[in-house]
């Protein structure tokens, strides 16, 4: 497919030393036609508008209180509903078959694309190649999502200068960087073609696929709202995502909680700026796995926030 749409046509990458360099690797190391892989990069373009995003500060981090009303919102959950009725069938098979609520899966393709509204306009070839060839500070991760890419573009049999994606070259409704979707991606409808850009069936189960492999426990609960008191609450806060503390450890720091949590569950916890006041939370080894789609702990939040909204909304219809 790499010839597909090739023209020999100058481009901004056309004899750039660091594009042959790269070239020469994917010919020697993944068996790609060197040639075909010239005449492709020919046709890529450099992108000022993703160097300036990427390298433009980071905006001021926004508190829970002003987070949560972006993605919790009426339209995301009936849409989120809409797109459960209408999928309802691929979404109970995914949940049977990887243990992820249907509820869980449609809030992260609701928290990432609206549900497919936004996937994304950036020729997903253009941003790679920008991202690897112009951006030094990540350079050796986009260029090994390169190589992902221009992989799954011969495994899949289509043009990659086809699919479409994020600046950063997130793609689908899932938004799926190239690793992920070579590692994690399924063809759940069977057709024998992975679409996580067109057919939400594959994009579903491609989601609950993720979870699955990154540890998602069926029937676990994903947090527990904590009270706290005493002077040692903050030495309890996590510094970072991963659970290093567990729930025995945290009551020794004045942490408790209504819900029953063995001392050794493993937590991850947190501390939110929430409409009320601070809130407490622990969250549980299924909380972690979000973290791993999207390593905020705001993020994670949100879709388990979400998810219970499309569950209670659902359930009333």
């Amino acid at each position: 497919m790499l010839g597909q749409s090739a023209v020999a046509v100058a481009g901004d990458y056309e004899g750039s030393p660091r594009v042959a360099e790269f070239v020469a690797e994917m010919t020697r190391d993944y068996g790609f036609a060197g040639e075909q892989l010239t005449v492709l990069f020919n046709q890529v373009e450099r992108k000022q508008a993703i160097l300036d995003a990427i390298s433009r500060p980071a905006e001021r981090v926004k508190p829970w209180k002003e987070y949560r009303p972006i993605f919790i919102t009426e339209a995301r959950i009936s849409k989120g509903v809409s797109f459960w009725n209408q999928h309802a069938e691929a979404l109970a098979r995914a949940e049977k078959e990887y243990g992820v609520p249907a509820q869980v899966i449609v809030a992260i393709i609701g928290v990432e694309t609206f549900y497919g509204g936004n996937t994304g306009s950036w020729r997903v070839l253009d941003a790679l190649s920008t991202l690897c060839f112009d951006y030094p500070p990540r350079a050796e991760f986009f260029c090994q999502q390169l190589r992902e890419f221009l992989i799954l573009s011969r495994e899949q049999q289509v043009d990659p200068l086809s699919l479409k994606g994020s600046y950063a070259g997130a793609m689908g409704l899932p938004q799926f960087m190239p690793g992920s979707f070579r590692a994690y991606a399924v063809d759940f409808d069977g057709d024998g073609h992975i679409d996580i850009w067109n057919n939400p069936v594959d994009a579903i189960g491609s989601v609950a696929s993720y979870f699955k492999r990154h540890g998602w426990v069926s029937g676990g609960s994903v947090v527990s709202r904590a009270q706290v008191k005493g002077e040692q609450v903050d030495s309890g806060l996590t510094v970072g995502l991963d659970p290093v503390k567990n729930v025995g450890q945290l009551r020794a720091l004045g942490w408790s909680s209504a819900d029953v949590l063995r001392d050794d569950v493993p937590v991850t916890a947190f501390r939110f700026d929430g409409a009320d006041g601070e809130e407490y939370w622990m969250g549980l080894p299924n909380f972690f796995v979000i973290t791993r789609y999207n390593r905020s702990a705001m993020y994670a939040m949100a879709v388990h926030q979400l998810s219970g909204e499309l569950l209670a909304k659902r359930g009333v219809q």
